[in-house]
């Protein structure tokens, strides 16, 4: 017996939503394997935006020598040396990438970079202010490929960036699970 068409359509639509909810509930689980796989940090992800954030991850990393550290979208990309060299950080360890025009992006362009360098689990370094959004957006997209960080504040003046900030970014986080686009554009 054949479905009528609008029988179909609403199973076909069924499916799709069935799929996505699977795909987002996976996370978790991936974000709990990833812990347990890599219970310590294998890098530094640093959010570009601040030079104070790379004074905190270059006083950090003195302290741990054998973790790369990538940066993501920083304002001067020789100042940010000039900083890691102050601090006796090799510049070999640094990766720094350009990429990236907003914070949804700082995550989009790496991740990709992160499982083919088989790292699972990083320091995620930014500034308090903008670490909750951060957060949100990481939890996404490095957790829907298998990667968990570990937050790292760095001290600021500025007061916390508001939920409906928060709110977009997820929306773009899960946009990007599923299409591969961030709408940045938009």
């Amino acid at each position: 017996m054949k479905l009528p068409y609008r029988s179909s359509k609403k199973y076909w639509r069924l499916f799709i939503i069935s799929l996505a909810l699977t795909s987002v509930l996976l996370i978790p689980i991936k974000i709990i394997i990833a812990m347990h796989q890599a219970p310590q940090p294998q890098a530094f992800l640093v959010l570009g935006g601040e030079p104070k954030r790379e004074e905190a991850t270059a006083q950090i990393a003195r302290w741990f020598p054998n973790l790369n550290i990538w940066l993501s979208s920083v304002p001067n990309p020789l100042e940010t040396k000039k900083i890691f060299q102050s601090e006796g950080i090799n510049l070999a360890r640094l990766n720094i990438d350009q990429r990236a025009a907003d914070t949804v992006t700082n995550f989009t362009t790496l991740v990709n970079d992160f499982q083919q360098a088989k790292i699972q689990h990083l320091y995620l370094i930014t500034s308090d202010y903008h670490m909750l959004r951060a957060q949100a957006i990481g939890t996404f997209v490095l957790g829907s490929r298998g990667i968990v960080f570990t937050p790292v504040s760095v001290a600021s003046n500025q007061p916390q960036e508001s939920k409906s900030r928060i709110v977009r970014d997820i929306l773009r986080s899960i946009l990007w699970i599923f299409t591969g686009q961030t709408g940045a554009s938009y």
